[in-house]
């Protein structure tokens, strides 16, 4: 791993580094200030070329990291982090996005449920799960559709605001026409919410069902302070992954049915998109989820709530049914 920056370097003339505020495998994350909008904070994303790379590869991975930091770019969507630059410096590149502030991630929350021997509340889980449904909604509707590949509790982090946010795009990818996938970083995600089919890498198809399980093992954590079974072991123990009801019994039946669904081992058997797992998740109450969602929910909207023309034909109908009622009355 490559040596981190020191506090006080200046990056494109620009971001001042003030510390670390996370590390991975390819590089570091650092709070750093732009001196261009004085006040202003930022987070700073390393991207390390690998040293074992050919003079080639480290040319392809470069423009691998520029195309997908372009698209990162154009995102906005209040739960995911603006990423305002992209840039390279020697054998680094580096994405510049929001800074965050808090330090409530949903791990840590999860944790501190734990130690005082108590289950997060299911209500306040599934405000979450919404707010990260209508990101990977947003996501995943692109053309073509990113797919994020490491959702976890400790990438979602609470804002002072009560604001969800989906923090690192560490592993994202870019679908393309041909079902080919490019990548940011090298990476396989983290293991107690990775599916099977990311174990292969770059070499293994991932797509949206891919995010649905990670999603839903996500979850599954949250709701049972209990840490999914990781889906190689469930592989060859099909009774290796508990129900979530046996460890939180107060959680509501159809949650549990729609989180297990969303963790089947094979793609095809989970939900094919983030709405039908949605419609899943929320069916003891849809108004939960269609009521707060943005803009990016059009689809669930749609599914739930009458169009124009349903809305004119009910009126229609309504007024031929007192019409009768009133001929009959004379």
């Amino acid at each position: 791993m490559q040596k981190p920056l020191e506090p006080g370097m200046v990056l494109r003339d620009r971001y001042v580094v003030r510390q670390i505020i996370g590390r991975g495998g390819m590089g570091s994350i650092y709070l750093a200030e732009d001196s261009r909008l004085p006040g202003r904070t930022c987070a700073l994303k390393e991207v390390g070329q690998d040293p074992s790379f050919s003079e080639s590869s480290r040319e392809q991975t470069r423009d691998q990291f520029y195309r997908e930091a372009s698209v990162l770019a154009r995102l906005d969507h209040p739960n995911l982090p603006k990423v305002s630059d992209f840039f390279s410096e020697a054998d680094r590149d580096y994405l510049v996005m929001d800074f965050i502030p808090g330090e409530d991630d949903l791990k840590t929350l999860m944790h501190r449920a734990r130690r005082k021997s108590e289950f997060l509340a299911e209500k306040e889980v599934l405000e979450w799960a919404r707010q990260l449904a209508d990101a990977l909604i947003y996501l995943h509707g692109q053309e073509p559709p990113v797919i994020h590949r490491d959702i976890k509790p400790s990438n979602l982090k609470v804002t002072p605001a009560g604001f969800l946010k989906l923090v690192d795009f560490g592993l994202v990818k870019q679908m393309v026409p041909d079902e080919m996938t490019i990548t940011v970083i090298q990476g396989r995600g983290t293991a107690l919410y990775t599916p099977l089919e990311q174990y292969g890498g770059d070499t293994g198809h991932t797509d949206a069902r891919s995010d649905i399980y990670a999603f839903a093992a996500t979850l599954y954590h949250l709701l049972t302070n209990q840490p999914p079974s990781e889906a190689k072991q469930r592989f060859l123990r099909e009774d290796s992954l508990q129900p979530l009801r046996e460890v939180n019994p107060e959680i509501q039946p159809a949650v549990e049915d729609a989180i297990l669904w969303g963790m089947s081992l094979h793609p095809d058997d989970r939900p094919p998109d983030v709405t039908t797992f949605c419609e899943a998740l929320f069916q003891s109450d849809p108004s939960q989820f269609r009521q707060e969602s943005g803009v990016h929910n059009r689809s669930w909207t749609r599914r739930f709530l009458p169009t124009a023309v349903e809305r004119t034909l009910a009126a229609f109908a309504l007024l031929q049914i007192i019409l009768a009622l009133l001929a009959s009355l004379r």
